[in-house]
C-alpha cells in the first residue's frame, strides 16, 4: 500500500526514538522511502550513522547547512513528501508547532510544509496529562494534524499511564490508512464499539459480555478502505486500532454525547452493546451488606442512540447501520429492530449460550435491510468486517 510513497520522518528525543529505527525498517518494507531529520534531542538516544544506515539516505540535522540551504533545502524537504511522520513526537516539539516556533530544522519544517503531518506522542504520563501538553494537542488537531497515540504502559522513568510511543506496526498501520486511496477516501465514517458501564457505586456496574472485537475490526476494514473513522468505543477488552479518532467512553449518555459531537457522518455503525437500563441514582459509596435486607435499586431507561440517529430531520448519516444480538428468534427480532429504530440496516447475530460468539473471534450474521435478509456463513470476525465495509463502499459510492 505504501509502494512508491515518500516519508519524512522527524525523530525527536526521547527513550522511544528507538523505535524509530524499526519504523524506518517496517516502512521500507511496505516500499516507502524514509527521508530522515534528527533533532539535536534525538542524537542523544540514536545516532545519525544507524538511522542513515537503515534509511539508505543522509540524516539531515542542521538548519543552516550551507550546502543544502543554498537552495533553500529546508523548503524542498517540506515538501517533497507524501506525508510528515513526527515520532516520537516530544511535548516540546508538540509545543513549538501549536505555537508556530522555528528555531531548528524540525520545527522549521514543520512550519514551512503544506503537507499533511501526523504526530506520534512519546513522553512521561505526567507530560501527557499536562494542561498545557493538552492544549497543544487540542491545537494541533483543530489545525488538522493527525495523532496515533499514545498509547498506556509501563515507562523507563518507572511510572505508568498514557505516553508510551506506539508500536511501529500501528504507526505503519495508522500512516497506510492516510495514504490509502480505497474506495472510501473522502468519507467520514462513525462506529460505536465495546459495551457500556452503568455504575451502581463506586465500584459495581451494569455491563454485559462484549468484548469490542467486531467494532475494532470493522472500524479497521474501513480505514483501511480510505474512510476517516471515528471510534467511540466503551471500556472493551479489545484494544482500539490504529489510524482512527479514538474517543473512550463509560456510559450509555457519555456515548451519546460523543456520536453527537462527532456528526455529520457519511454513515454511522453502531456495533456498541450499549446497556438499556442505568441505575436511577447511583450511589457515591460501596454499598453495603445490611440486616435489613437487599438494597433497592431503581433503574431508568438509557437513551436509544440508534433511534435518535436514525431518525434525525437534519443531517441524518447515509447510512445508519445498527446490530441486533440476539438469543432466540433472531431474525424476526432484528427485522423488527429495524423498522422501529429507523435505521437502514441491521446485522443480526446469535449469542445464545453455546455460540461462543459473544467475545469470540468468529461471528454468524444475517444483513438485513428494506430488500430482505441475507445470511453470511459463520467467519472471523475481521472477515464479517471486510464484507461489510466492502457493501458499505458500495452503497456509499451512490451518495
Amino acid at each position: 500500500m505504501l509502494a512508491g510513497k515518500r516519508i519524512l520522518l522527524i525523530i525527536g528525543g526521547g527513550i522511544a526514538a528507538y523505535k524509530s529505527l524499526e519504523l524506518i525498517r517496517r516502512l521500507q518494507d511496505k516500499g516507502a522511502s524514509v527521508t530522515p531529520v534528527l533533532t539535536r534531542a534525538g542524537e542523544e538516544f540514536v545516532t545519525p550513522l544507524s538511522v542513515s544506515a537503515l534509511a539508505g539516505e543522509a540524516v539531515h540535522r542542521d538548519l543552516f547547512d550551507l550546502t543544502t540551504e543554498a537552495e533553500m533545502g529546508h523548503i524542498q524537504l517540506s515538501r517533497s513528501a507524501d506525508l510528515v511522520v513526527v515520532a516520537p513526537a516530544t511535548a516540546d516539539l508538540m509545543a513549538k508547532m501549536a505555537q508556530g516556533l522555528a528555531n531548528d530544522l524540525a520545527s522549521t519544517l514543520l512550519l514551512a510544509t503544506d503537507t499533511q503531518v501526523m504526530v506520534a506522542p512519546a513522553m512521561n504520563v505526567r507530560m501527557w496529562d499536562h494542561p498545557a501538553t493538552q492544549r497543544n494537542l487540542a491545537t494541533l488537531r483543530a489545525d488538522g494534524v493527525k495523532v496515533i497515540g499514545p498509547n498506556e504502559g509501563s515507562m523507563a522513568c518507572g511510572e505508568f499511564g498514557p505516553g508510551r510511543l506506539s508500536e511501529p506496526d500501528e504507526i505503519v498501520a495508522a500512516i497506510e490508512t492516510e495514504l490509502s486511496d480505497g474506495p472510501l477516501t473522502g468519507k467520514r465514517v462513525l462506529v460505536t464499539s465495546g459495551p457500556t458501564h452503568e455504575p451502581i457505586d463506586p465500584v459495581r456496574y451494569i455491563a454485559n459480555r462484549s468484548s469490542g472485537a467486531q467494532g475494532v475490526a470493522l472500524a479497521r476494514a474501513l480505514a483501511s478502505r480510505g474512510a476517516e473513522v471515528v471510534f467511540v468505543t466503551g471500556p472493551a477488552s479489545v484494544a482500539p486500532p490504529a489510524g482512527v479518532a479514538v474517543v473512550p467512553v463509560e456510559t450509555a449518555c457519555d456515548m451519546l454525547a460523543a456520536v453527537e459531537a462527532a456528526l455529520p457522518v457519511d454513515a454511522a455503525i453502531f456495533a456498541a452493546a450499549v446497556a438499556d437500563w442505568r441505575v436511577t441514582s447511583a450511589s457515591d459509596r460501596k454499598l453495603k451488606k445490611s440486616k435489613d435486607g437487599l438494597p433497592v435499586l431503581e433503574f431508568a431507561e438509557n437513551p436509544d442512540i440508534l433511534k435518535a440517529v436514525s431518525n434525525l430531520e437534519q443531517g441524518r448519516p447515509s447510512l445508519v447501520v445498527g446490530f441486533a444480538a440476539e438469543t432466540n428468534d433472531v431474525l424476526d427480532n432484528a427485522t423488527a429492530k429495524r423498522l422501529r429504530k429507523g435505521c437502514d440496516w441491521i446485522v443480526a447475530n446469535d449469542v445464545s449460550e453455546g455460540t461462543g460468539i459473544m467475545g469470540g473471534s468468529e461471528n454468524a450474521v444475517t444483513l438485513i435491510s428494506e430488500a430482505g435478509a441475507e445470511s453470511w456463513p459463520r467467519m472471523a470476525k475481521s472477515e464479517v468486517a471486510a464484507q461489510l465495509a466492502d457493501r458499505i463502499a458500495t452503497e456509499l459510492s451512490g451518495s
